[in-house]
């Protein structure tokens, strides 16, 4: 009897292997009787619906079999895996018969309970077409109108209306801490300042020394990475000292390659933290100062510009006190350290 029992035993699981065997062969086989190729139906299965890439072309396959292979519409849903209730949808959604994908619908709800409402979403569209203001003072003001809501679904709206500050093209850098600047030389910020519309626009480079507010500024026809590294190097051999570390804003003309060039001259180059203003605050305000007391006053040419502004960066370092320095001048700061 335990003979008998285990040969039936063993003849029970080789009937389920064959039987899974056969079952395997049929999803994979085409109408012909042919072992094809898995169909990628059976994969998404253990992918979510709207996420799976290639589910748009597998509903063009289904139809296609249903239109031009004669398949029943339960054949072709044992085939792929799925309902015949859904082959039946997929043949009705597309009108062509298998000559174009079926995309996939967006699972989104048209409405949720937990949903910004309407008129809170246009009283923030409100107050930032007033005067293009961040979320922080949407915020603000929507909160002085007792309006309760959070400074991440300001944020949110803005993004989701296509009115977001944030900028796509910036990328992340990665941020070396921030040196304090202890002596000349340790960190010094440098931006550019573009005057006037695209087709008459005057471009100027800045600099400026953290520590002995020292400053450098020069025009030039225009801005890119190379325009970047010449300024550099003509400020570095006009300073008093050596630059350690520079650091700029996320502009074009500050790229990879202008970080590969100042490492290149054992010169570190730090970028500016994202939606941060007060990093670069000294060469913001230098050229605010190189605004008003000197370009503003001249004719507004590049030949003018060229003459005027090297008279003023010797006026600056030289001549004119710095509230920041105890009334004293950058040079004055320069001869102490």
């Amino acid at each position: 009897m335990a003979m008998t029992a285990a040969v039936a035993s063993i003849y029970i699981k080789s009937y389920f292997i064959f039987a899974l065997y056969t079952q395997i062969l049929f999803l994979s086989s085409d109408c012909n009787g042919s072992i094809a190729l898995q169909h990628p139906a059976l994969k998404s299965m253990y992918m979510p619906y709207t996420t799976y890439p290639l589910q748009p072309r597998v509903r063009r396959d289904a139809v296609r079999l249903v239109k031009y292979r004669d398949w029943s519409m339960r054949k072709v849903a044992r085939h792929i895996g799925v309902e015949p209730s859904t082959i039946s949808r997929w043949v009705k959604l597309d009108p062509t018969g298998g000559w174009q994908l079926i995309p996939t619908k967006s699972s989104r709800p048209n409405n949720h309970p937990n949903e910004t409402p309407r008129e809170i979403v246009r009283r923030i569209l409100e107050i930032r077409s007033e005067r293009h203001q961040c979320a922080e003072i949407i915020h603000h003001r929507l909160m002085q109108e007792d309006i309760i809501i959070s400074l991440s679904t300001v944020k949110r709206t803005l993004k989701r209306c296509g009115i977001s500050k944030f900028s796509k093209w910036k990328k992340w850098h990665q941020y070396p801490p921030r040196p304090m600047p202890e002596r000349p030389g340790i960190l010094v910020q440098i931006d550019t300042m573009l005057d006037g519309p695209p087709d008459d626009r005057l471009s100027a480079y800045a600099l400026v020394d953290v520590n002995s507010r020292w400053a450098y500024a020069e025009p030039v026809d225009k801005v890119n990475g190379y325009r970047s590294l010449q300024f550099v190097m003509r400020a570095e051999n006009a300073a008093p000292f050596s630059f350690d570390m520079l650091q700029s804003d996320h502009g074009g003309e500050f790229s990879k390659w202008f970080t590969k060039q100042m490492l290149f001259r054992k010169i570190d180059h730090r970028h500016s933290r994202v939606r941060k203003p007060t990093d670069n605050g000294h060469i913001e305000r230098f050229i605010r100062t190189l605004q008003d007391e000197c370009l503003n006053r001249i004719t507004r040419t590049f030949s003018s510009w060229q003459k005027e502004i090297p008279q003023f960066i010797h006026y600056y370092n030289n001549e004119r006190p710095h509230m920041a320095l105890e009334m004293k001048t950058p040079q004055q700061v320069l001869r102490s350290c």
